[in-house]
């Protein structure tokens, strides 16, 4: 990469495109980890004060993962802002503070000390598959049981968006905290969750391939219910499976379970689950049968 800026807070160093002012900062607490390789256009900070850690997402800097306008990132995180408030819940993130810098926009949440299972800057695949420290690797460890507690979590939390009438777009492991200490589940980015009717007026929307239906690539289609059943069918896989490998022999819950998550990313829109909270059900049903909890 050319002109890359190395920069730095409170020791720790972090890079952009070009120098950007981050003294706001200090206002909110002693900075101690800096995530700068996202492809939103946001860099994002954790920061404590007082022992109370909080996370910061902010816009407006040239990232080295974004190609776009800073203006755009910060148009969008702006808009995101009705997002956390509408979609609150107990698995999503919790937006305490947003506010204009000069140059930019921040957000402020409630620090989870939970870890990204796509975390791609330390863990690039084939890592993330393959190397023990991995989240992704050690979350795919985990014991049946609580991997399918955190899909629960995950599923319950669609319902909800769903019950409020809107469509998640660019839910990915990417967007899945978890606290191995704990054993719990958070959600961490809705920041491009529409309101219905949304119709894909990109072509490509944003998102990661690897849980995106066909709709989701298709200029004019209309991005509904059953977009988000694939989606979440696709999360299941990814969690309890081979990823885009949809094959049995890669799955690891029972062949109850995976008839629901397969019907979930049929192809034709028409032979998924009508609704969410249908596949939700299924889902329930499925687990009700599951040897463990029988």
């Amino acid at each position: 990469m050319n002109n890359i800026q190395k920069m730095t807070l409170d020791g720790i160093s972090f890079r952009l495109k070009e120098k950007h002012d981050f003294e706001w900062l200090a206002m909110l607490g002693k900075v101690f980890c800096i995530f700068d390789e996202q492809d939103s256009g946001n860099i994002c900070f954790g920061v404590e004060r007082h022992g109370v850690k909080k996370f910061v997402k902010y816009a407006g800097a040239k990232t080295i993962g974004y190609s776009g306008k800073p203006k755009d990132a910060v148009a969008r995180l702006k808009q995101s802002i009705s997002l956390y408030k509408e979609l609150k819940h107990r698995y999503v993130v919790k937006l305490i503070d947003h506010f204009q810098v000069s140059e930019g926009y921040a957000l402020v949440f409630e620090w989870f000390n939970g870890e990204c299972l796509h975390s791609h800057w330390s863990f690039p695949p084939p890592e993330k598959y393959t190397h023990p420290d991995s989240p992704y690797f050690r979350f795919k460890q985990l014991p049946i049981e609580l991997r399918l507690a955190s899909l629960n979590c995950i599923f319950e939390f669609h319902v909800h968006v769903e019950k409020r009438h809107f469509v998640a777009i660019d839910f990915y492991d990417g967007s899945i905290l978890y606290d191995f200490n704990n054993n719990r589940t958070m959600i961490c980015d809705i920041d491009l969750y529409k309101s219905k009717p949304y119709i894909n007026t990109m072509g490509r929307l944003w998102g990661s391939s690897r849980f995106m239906s066909p709709e989701e690539f298709e200029l004019g289609a209309k991005i509904d219910e059953r977009t988000n059943v694939f989606n979440l069918g696709a999360i299941a896989f990814g969690l309890l499976g081979g990823e885009l490998d949809r094959s049995i022999k890669k799955w690891d819950a029972s062949s109850e379970l995976y008839e629901v998550a397969l019907k979930a990313v049929e192809k034709d829109k028409e032979k998924r689950y009508e609704t969410v909270e249908a596949f939700f059900t299924a889902w329930e049903v499925a687990v009700k049968k599951y040897p463990y909890f029988s």
